[in-house]
């Protein structure tokens, strides 16, 4: 995941397919929404709380599919190495703070299982 850009993510309900920055701390895979503290970024990006009411997904990596449920995550220990990673990875300023607030939203990329064999490391 360390190298690898971007994702295809795509949430069951609705079945909608989006590329998605994707960023790995600790062994796990992350994705964030910026912008959700305002009422046009709720309206621009509603994937978020799709995938908070819902968070069945598909993810396809380097032509592989796999199932994942998306996890928010608002506070504790991996939202900092998260965040670090977002600046490093891609010159992204999210803090932890603005997490815990609500501006952004962290969602882990939690294994439901394979579709067809193996997971992102």
């Amino acid at each position: 995941m360390r190298d690898i850009a971007t994702i295809e993510m795509q949430l069951l309900d609705p079945p909608r397919s989006r590329l998605i920055w994707v960023v790995e701390n600790e062994g796990k895979a992350y994705v964030v929404s910026g912008y959700m503290g305002s009422r046009i970024g709720r309206m621009w990006k509603r994937w978020p709380a799709q995938a908070d009411r819902d968070g069945r997904a598909v993810v396809r990596i380097d032509g592989r599919r796999y199932e994942r449920t998306l996890q928010r995550i608002m506070s504790g220990p991996e939202v900092e190495g998260v965040t670090a990673e977002l600046s490093r990875k891609y010159g992204s300023v999210i803090s932890p703070a603005e997490i815990a607030a609500g501006g952004a939203w962290l969602f882990e990329l939690a294994p439901r299982g394979t579709v067809d064999g193996g997971g992102p490391r």
